[in-house]
Parts: structure tokens; C-alpha cells; sequence
């Protein structure tokens, strides 16, 4: 397995004893690639972002079986720090900045535990050529920032960790269509430079046009999955996550026969 490869087997989580949220969910984000997870408000979408990031007992939530690999290496059971060492950095949704520190300051926080002092720098100069408006409010209390700003932020003090894999969790929510493109245009950036993204996003439209691979989660389990232009395809997904002419939404290329593979349920 590739040494960038994040692989998550059999997963099943619970918060409790009485709510199961992900059941024998598996899934890979291969070097490299985008890969998107899309479905509905409690499909269990954060809970796999949790489990993965290994947040998942601040939610007081637990994984009950599978394992959760990045390159073989086993990462489920590690501290939240570790998971971030071993190359895996989560953005929450709601971005979870520091408001009253500056957007400098955040950024600093990103690399907090980071030894190597060129590789710091250099991150912060690849931050910066994404996100410009960073450097122009380096000063600036990220409180003050716009929605969209905020999002740039978070993003960029995530990259500070220089991951291997980055998770997005809801990255456009609450951002006007503008905006959620200019967001979208940057993780597809972000991917060519290297990065390997696995995206939660309820735009489904832009999640797909920016995955090379997807899945569908429904009520914590993977019932369908392919690659993302036939997921696009499919009248089913057209339906129910694109809304009615949700196609003329999507690139030419992605209007093919569908070939994908339904899990069993």
C-alpha cells in the first residue's frame, strides 16, 4: 500500500449504548486523489472525519470494530496529536479559528510541535500563495474575518501541519456560491500540489466534480461508490443529492453510463 494511502476497514461507531452511527463502513482515499463522501444531515459523514482524526471521545463516541490505516500504519486508538504526526489533519466544520488571536498567530498554532524550521517556512509561503488575503490581514484578529476568509484560514493553519492527507469537513457551508467556488478551485489546488483530501461536502455537485472517487453514506453505511464522474452519472444520486436537473450542473465528461458498485446493505 502506497505510504500516502488512507485506508478505513470495517468501521463501526457507537456514542452509547444506544446510538450506532457508522456501521462496517470501508472506504480509500488513495495517494493523491479526492475522495468525497456525500449524504444527508446524521448519515454519520463527521463521525467518520472523528474516527479517523481521533476526536472521536470529545463526542463521547468510541470505535466498536474495523481499523483505520494510513499506509498500513495503524492510526485508530492513537491521540488526536498523533493522528496530526503521522500526516492526517482534520478541518472542523465551523472552522474552529481562534478568533481573538491574529490570522498570523493561527497560522503559528498549525505548526505548533513542528521541528523543522524550513519545512514550517516553507509551508507558510505555500499557505500564502493560496490564501493572499492571509498575508494582507496577517495582523487582522481572525474574529474580524468574513465567513469566507475564516474558511481560507482554517485550511491554511491546517496545511501548517503539512499533511499527507487533509480532511474537509463542510468547507463551503454558509458560503456564498462565489465563494464556495473559489474554496472548491483551491482544494483541487491544494490536491495537484500533493495533498490528499477525503471531503465531507453537502454540495454534492461540487464535491463531485472536485473527487476523483466517492461514497454515500446512508444512516452509517456505504450503499453506493464508484468513481465520482459515474457517480455524477447515476440517476439515483442525480436525484437525491442533486435535486431534479441537477445535471446541467455538472461537466460534459461526467454524463456517461453509470458503473458503480452498490454495497450491500
Amino acid at each position: 500500500m502506497a505510504s500516502g494511502t488512507l485506508a478505513i476497514g470495517g468501521l463501526s461507531v457507537s456514542y452509547g449504548k444506544a446510538v450506532q452511527a457508522l456501521r462496517e463502513v470501508s472506504l480509500v482515499v488513495p495517494e493523491g486523489a479526492v475522495t468525497a463522501v456525500l449524504g444527508a444531515n446524521g448519515a454519520g459523514k463527521s463521525t467518520l472525519l472523528r474516527a479517523i482524526s481521533g476526536t472521536l471521545s470529545f463526542h463521547r463516541g468510541a470505535i466498536e470494530a474495523g481499523e483505520i490505516t494510513l499506509g498500513g500504519r495503524r492510526l485508530d486508538g492513537l491521540h488526536p496529536a498523533a493522528v496530526v504526526a503521522a500526516g492526517v489533519v482534520q478541518v472542523p466544520e465551523g472552522r474552529r479559528i481562534f478568533g481573538r488571536l491574529t490570522v498570523e498567530e493561527n497560522l503559528r498554532a498549525g505548526a505548533l510541535g513542528a521541528r523543522d524550521r524550513s519545512g514550517t517556512a516553507a509551508a507558510r509561503k505555500r499557505v500564502l500563495e493560496l490564501f493572499p488575503v492571509l498575508a494582507e490581514r496577517a495582523k487582522q484578529r481572525a474574529g474580524l474575518l468574513s465567513g469566507g476568509e475564516q474558511q481560507m484560514l482554517a485550511m491554511g493553519r491546517a496545511l501548517m501541519a503539512r499533511p499527507k492527507v487533509l480532511l474537509l469537513d463542510e468547507p463551503t457551508l454558509g458560503l456564498a456560491p462565489l465563494m464556495a467556488e473559489r474554496i472548491g478551485e483551491t482544494i483541487a489546488e491544494i490536491n495537484r500540489q500533493g495533498t490528499s483530501v477525503l471531503l465531507i461536502e453537502q454540495n454534492a455537485a461540487l464535491a463531485l466534480r472536485l473527487a476523483h472517487t466517492a461514497y454515500v453514506l446512508e444512516v452509517g453505511r456505504v450503499t453506493l461508490s464508484g468513481p465520482a464522474d459515474e457517480l455524477a452519472a447515476s440517476d439515483e444520486v442525480r436525484r437525491r443529492y442533486l435535486g431534479v436537473g441537477g445535471e446541467e450542473e455538472l461537466q460534459p465528461e461526467f454524463r456517461r453510463p453509470p458503473t458503480l458498485e452498490r454495497w450491500a446493505g
